[in-house]
Order: structure tokens, then sequence, then C-alpha cells
């Protein structure tokens, strides 16, 4: 494997963690594959990546006709063996975007640039113990994991595995820092297991933390530090907010934290820091820099008073009539309802205005102080008039559904369809 561009396309998650540990400055560039990168994508993938080689196990798909040079399958039991190491190279790491259509994009970054964030603190051997509800393969995960070989260990979840028998098995290993997607803790949070483990550290990333639930998971872990990081696999690692409020102080903008950088321009927040990624590979893809430096993350943000909130992707609007709305602003007012556990705000064709915003609300089974759960249609009711007190009358929601669950993807996030 030496000097040779390899593709990790393991099924296994274990397996993947010790092929990059032991790869990293043997290998010219690694390709971290997820398991869920859809098998047609492969070609593509190892085409514009330049791969020669690959690491996989009996679980992983085939290279769909494509010849590698070098295949090395794994076997799912690691084996202690004894290896004189010897660094040749600057691994590049590739990752893939979690696009919900279309082949992935490449993204180039370093080891430096993925642990940029890591260089600014002392390693403290055996302080934490990390586990994530991430697939390591994924930025967020890759991040928990780096962490994790920089200050501790960590304990892998397993995509299938219920919730309570994640926890039971974290509060087992004796877990202290615990991160996932708002997505991945409102899941949690309905499976009533949360009590099983009792973190020191929670963090979410990967989704907009609303206040809905940054409370009740400060309600869940009183003796928690809750916090909520901004990242992206291409703008890296950007900040974290400890407060425990929804959003963050507009003085990031004015004092950046060593090296980043931090501006909001046409309401879009923009990155230049150490732990931006170096590039798109692919002629195709474009560029992921602008001129200036900085990343344009997509993300839309509106000052209020001396805080910035994110209200939703600048690709993910609903067109009403002409006015504009971010389904993530009308799900942070649904979810405000104490009896509201996640929801889903979608588009819906109308003939006038063209679109219309429904809803989709999936109902908590119990709420602290609540004898029994009053009727969905006077939940749907509340909730409405909830919406209406808080948004202009074209973000208000058509129709609210009462439903049993939302769809998550192996990423972590809410499956949105194309508004």
């Amino acid at each position: 494997m030496r000097g040779r561009t390899v593709l990790v396309a393991t099924h296994d998650q274990l397996s993947a963690a010790l092929a990059l540990i032991e790869l990293d400055g043997v290998a010219q560039r690694l390709v971290l594959c997820p398991p869920d990168l859809a098998s047609e994508h492969f070609p593509h993938v190892i085409a514009t990546a330049g791969a020669d080689a690959w690491v996989r196990d009996a679980q992983a798909p085939e290279s769909c006709g494509t010849v590698m040079a070098h295949t090395v399958t794994v076997t799912a039991a690691p084996v202690r063996g004894e290896l004189s190491r010897r660094r040749s190279h600057a691994t590049e790491w590739v990752l893939l975007t979690s696009g919900t259509t279309g082949a992935p994009k490449l993204v180039l970054h370093t080891l430096a640039s993925l642990t940029s964030v890591l260089a600014q603190r002392a390693p403290a051997p055996g302080s934490a113990l990390w586990s994530t509800f991430y697939d390591i393969r994924r930025y967020g995960g890759l991040q928990v994991f780096l962490r994790a070989m920089h200050t501790g260990s960590l304990v892998l979840s397993a995509p299938d595995e219920p919730v309570g028998d994640f926890f039971a098995r974290a509060s087992t290993a004796g877990v202290t820092h615990i991160s996932g997607t708002p997505s991945h803790w409102r899941r949690a949070l309905m499976s009533g297991t949360t009590a099983a483990l009792a973190p020191a550290y929670v963090r979410l990333s990967g989704e907009i933390a609303d206040q809905a639930i940054l409370d009740s998971l400060r309600a869940a872990y009183p003796r928690a530090r809750i916090a909520h990081a901004y990242a992206s696999t291409e703008a890296g690692v950007a900040f974290e907010v400890g407060d425990g409020r929804a959003g963050f102080p507009a003085e990031l903008l004015r004092t950046a934290d060593g090296e980043t950088q931090l501006r909001v321009m046409a309401d879009t927040l923009q990155i230049c820091s150490p732990g931006n990624a170096v590039r798109y590979l692919g002629e195709e893809a474009g560029a992921l820099r602008r001129a200036d430096g900085f990343v344009d993350t997509g993300d839309r943000v509106e000052l209020r008073g001396e805080r910035y909130h994110f209200v939703g992707r600048a690709g993910g609007i609903i067109n009403v009539g002409g006015l504009k709305v971010h389904p993530e602003e009308v799900e942070a007012v649904i979810n405000s309802h104490p009896w509201v556990r996640m929801s889903l705000a979608r588009a819906r064709r109308n003939p006038i205005t063209g679109a219309v915003v429904t809803a989709e609300v999936v109902l908590a089974e119990h709420v602290s102080g609540a004898r029994e759960r009053p009727a969905d249609e006077a939940l749907t009711q509340e909730i409405l008039a909830a919406c209406r007190r808080a948004l202009p009358a074209h973000k208000v929601p058509t129709v609210i559904r009462i439903v049993p669950a939302l769809e998550v993807s192996l990423a972590g996030k809410l499956v949105r369809p194309n508004a």
C-alpha cells in the first residue's frame, strides 16, 4: 500500500479505523467510503480519486467492474502483530459529501487540516472516553475518531443497534464524551433510554441545534456540558457554543479564534481557517474556496440582537408566492411545543402560490409533569396557534400531520425532499 491511493471501503467501522491508523504516512492518499455509498458511484469515486488499491471486507460492495491494482481483504477480528513503521508520505485524506442526490463530491483534506482544532490544545491521555452516533467515515464521525486518538479512546456505535443497547454498552465502558446530530439526539430522547448514560460532555453538530433540543438535553443531562458546534466537510470545524442557547454570539465574527475568520455575506456564513479543506477533486467539481480564501458554507443566518441564528440552507428554500421560507425556522417553532419531539417542514404544490408549507410531526409519548398526552387534534391546533404567533402568515403550515417517525439518513440528518 505504500505510495498508493487507497480506497477504504470496509463495511465494518473497526476495520476502517485500524486501516486509517496503519496507512497514514504510508499511503499517498486515503479515500474514506461511508457504508451507504451506492455501488453505482464507486467507478466515479475510484476514477476521480485516482485509486489504485483498496481495503475491503466481505460485506463491502464490489468495484462495479473497475479493476484495482491491489486489494486487501480484512477480517472482522483484529490480530496483534509486530510492525516496524516507516513514515514516507504526507498522506492526503479524501472525504465524500453526503448529498441526497447524484454522485458525491470528493473533498481533499490533510491530517493537519482535519486536526487543526486539536493542535491548539495539548493532549491529556486517558482524559476522555468518546462515543458517537456518527460513522467515522463521515466528517463529524472522523472528528470524534481523531479526538479520541488525541485525548483518550473511542466506543464505536453500530447503525442498526437499538439506542438503549448502545447507551447501555457505552455506560458499561465508561463513556464521558458523546456526540451526534440533533436528529440523533431527538431519536435518543424518544427512546426513553437516555438515563442509561451519564456523560460529562454532550455535543451536537451537523444540523441546526434549536432551543428545544438544547433544553431537552439539559433536562436529560443536568450535570453535563451541552455544546453545539458548527462544522462541515468543506469548511472544517469553525466554532463551538456552550452557553445553552441556539445560534452563536455575533462577537465571534469580531473575535476570531486563532487563525479562524468568520464573516456573513448576503446572509450566508463564510469561513476561512486552517481547518478548511484543500480543494475538491475532479475537474467538474468547481472551486471549494472563494478567490479571497473563504469557504461559502451555504448556511443562511439571521442577526437577532447580538446573536446570529441559523435559518436554513440556501438551496433548501420553499417559495410561497415569491416569499422565501426556510423549513428549519418553521421546524424550530414547532419543536418548541412541549409535546413535539421532532418535525419536518416541506413544500406542497399549490396552483395559486406555487407552493405552501406543510409539516409532519412526531410527538413525545410522555412529558414531565403531564399525566397523559392530549388528543392529536388538540395538539395540532396548539402547534398551529404557536406558528401563527411566531411566524408570518406565508410561513405557517397549511397542514400538520402527526406521524409515527421521520426518516433520518445514515449521516444522522433528516431526509429532506427537494423543496
